[in-house]
């Protein structure tokens, strides 16, 4: 899953074994670096995905290194000792072609595969490392290709990162203009301070996707080299973004370099859970321990729930109790996601690769109570039990296409396998819903 994703510029001037004090005139850059790098500790991501525009590139395909390491080391910079050595994701490689593949878009391994890294993916390393090494990596190249065509392949990041079952976050590095000054290393173009004034005034508005809408001349004329890396992310994070923290920006040596952090919607702790019960269930074949729930007080709590499944806005599975069954609700949601997923008689079990397109709900049922009349009854708000001597029939409250009471109960007693003029009880329940919002 995507936790975050963030800016950033690669300067190796940044190095302190490289700048040698000339890094003082951007520490307001290496201040948000350092910043970056406390949060990716806090997340503890198993895979960073890095986006360069100094990885191997192709003007008609987007390539994503492949193998199983890459070394690198700052010698281009005079500073050969500062080195690298990295481990690739290739799970998470393979399932991001994979969702190439299926959007057909040109993006893959093809192409150079000299395991040589770039300093555009070594420069955040460098701040990342010094307060985190658990993970492994992702290397995607930028290219030549449209605006479109790297956001949608942002959007195949976000997928595999859904679909891999593993905590994610996304480095977009570039530097914004190469032109703000006359005696800097590329010159001067008014296009230049342009381009990073409406950048950096769109990461301070918290207006992400605006990025968009910046003049195509100035993007062209500033030369820049960090709008396809921000593009692939802005696809990314697009449909779970929640806030732009702007960091910094510095211009001091004739290059902008600017930093922020992208935060994602929190998802819900139920919803989360159910999901990774059902993929972990479908990719492993085991069931959740408890000390693999995240939020510990799920494992606290005692209640009856229903887990819903959805593809493509259909339902999928459906599985609940009426009581608690579990030790605690955690359990109820582990055994009724992996239920709903794998033995709902109205579906067939769900295949690997359909997970990473369902949707989950987790209703949370409250105490039933019983009721005499239809005017008790409220669809939207009130789930229903219909019962007699041998059958029983549940319906959730607010269910797509159930608009009416009289339709509510007619579809509980023919889930009951009762008789509409025949005698029975019913009784009435609210529902604590938890869902989320999915591609």
């Amino acid at each position: 899953m995507l936790k975050a994703a963030y800016i950033v510029p690669h300067p190796p001037i940044l190095l302190p074994e490289i700048g040698k004090k000339e890094e003082e005139k951007i520490s307001l850059t290496r201040q948000g670096y350092e910043t970056i790098a406390k949060d990716i500790a806090r997340i503890r991501p198993q895979t960073i995905v890095i986006c360069s525009p100094h990885a191997p590139a192709y003007m008609d395909y987007i390539h994503i290194s492949d193998g199983e390491q890459a070394y690198g080391d700052m010698r281009a910079f005079g500073c050969e000792q500062v080195q690298f050595h990295e481990h690739y994701d290739v799970d998470f490689i393979n399932a991001l072609c994979s969702q190439a593949q299926k959007a057909h878009l040109p993006a893959g391994t093809l192409g150079n595969q000299e395991p040589v890294l770039d300093h555009g993916t070594m420069v955040p390393l460098y701040f990342i490392e010094q307060a985190y090494r658990d993970f492994q990596i992702v290397r995607i190249a930028v290219s030549g290709l449209d605006r479109d065509t790297h956001i949608q392949f942002g959007e195949c990041i976000y997928k595999a990162a859904t679909s891999c079952g593993k905590d994610v976050v996304l480095i977009a590095s570039g530097d914004l203009s190469h032109k703000l000054k006359k005696d800097g290393p590329y010159g001067y173009t008014k296009e230049g301070p342009a381009f990073d004034e409406a950048f950096v005034k769109l990461l301070k508005a918290d207006a992400l996707n605006d990025i968009t809408t910046l003049p195509n001349d100035i993007c062209e004329k500033s030369a820049q080299c960090g709008l396809p890396a921000f593009q692939m992310m802005l696809g990314a994070v697009q449909h779970q973004y929640e806030h732009c923290q702007f960091l910094s920006y510095e211009g001091a040596f004739g290059v902008g370099y600017a930093t922020a952090i992208i935060r994602m919607k929190m998802q819900d702790p139920y919803v989360a859970l159910a999901r990774k019960a059902l993929e972990t269930y479908v990719k492993e074949g085991r069931i959740l321990r408890d000390d693999e729930v995240e939020d510990k007080t799920l494992c606290q709590q005692h209640a009856a729930v229903f887990v819903s499944i959805q593809e493509k806005g259909q339902l999928r599975g459906c599985i609940g109790t009426l009581q608690a069954t579990k030790e605690h609700i955690a359990q109820e949601i582990i055994s009724n996601a992996i239920a709903a997923g794998s033995r709902d008689p109205r579906f067939p079990p769900v295949q690997k690769e359909e997970l990473a397109h369902l949707v989950y709900h987790v209703d949370v049922l409250c105490e039933p109570e019983q009721i005499t009349s239809f005017a008790q009854l409220d669809v939207k708000r009130y789930g229903i039990i219909v019962s007699d001597a041998y059958h029983q029939g549940v319906l959730l409250p607010d269910l797509e296409g159930v608009d009416t009471i009289q339709q509510q109960v007619a579809i509980a007693l023919h889930k009951a396998g009762i008789d509409e003029n025949a005698s029975y009880t019913l009784e009435r329940f609210e529902v604590i819903r938890h869902e989320e919002c999915r591609l």
